[in-house]
């Protein structure tokens, strides 16, 4: 991981450490005060697959280029597991405290890097064939295709960064750029 205050395996008894991570357990107390409010309700879950660009870009590049949409598909290969972690995302895991709801995004985070390194079993044999990878070439490349998408989602996915992907996108904002 390269982002060594973000993350990694986290047992249930173990606190949060490191100033990266009380940062984060303040907005996700911010969160937990806003989901708990019995005023509040959680929106219609949305998706845009791989969030950044990833799955837009990805598909109008295969529109121009069958070439590539032939090899590699109209949109990421791994694009059904961005969807299982936007449901994650969108409504915190139904947590109820800050901590629950660190542990739920650090889980789903992991879960979704997982996800994407199991996808290559299912893109192992084109792309050996149609790039002469070995085994352990289709692995590497998406350990890091994985590592690199883990490293971004604990970026960029904290709870009440007023982002569209951020955790608990399905609750109203509750960060500096409030709606």
């Amino acid at each position: 991981m390269l982002l060594g205050g973000f993350g990694g395996a986290l047992a249930a008894e173990e606190a949060p450490t490191g100033w990266i991570a009380q940062a984060e357990l303040k907005a996700h107390e911010r969160l937990m005060s806003l989901r708990n409010d019995p005023t509040q309700s959680l929106n219609q879950f949305t998706t845009d697959g791989c969030s950044g660009g990833l799955s837009a870009t990805w598909s109008a590049i295969a529109g121009l280029f069958p070439e590539f949409d032939e090899l590699h598909m109209s949109k990421p290969p791994w694009e059904s597991c961005c969807v299982t972690h936007d449901r994650s995302y969108h409504s915190a895991e139904n947590a109820h405290t800050s901590r629950e709801s660190y542990l739920a995004r650090l889980k789903a985070d992991e879960v979704l890097q997982h996800c994407v390194r199991e996808t290559a079993e299912a893109r192992r044999d084109a792309l050996k064939r149609d790039y002469g990878m070995s085994d352990a070439r289709v692995d590497q490349a998406y350990d890091m295709i994985a590592a690199s998408m883990f490293d971004a989602v604990r970026v960029g996915g904290g709870p009440c960064s007023g982002l569209p992907w951020r955790w608990g996108y399905g609750w109203p904002h509750c960060g500096l750029f409030m709606e």
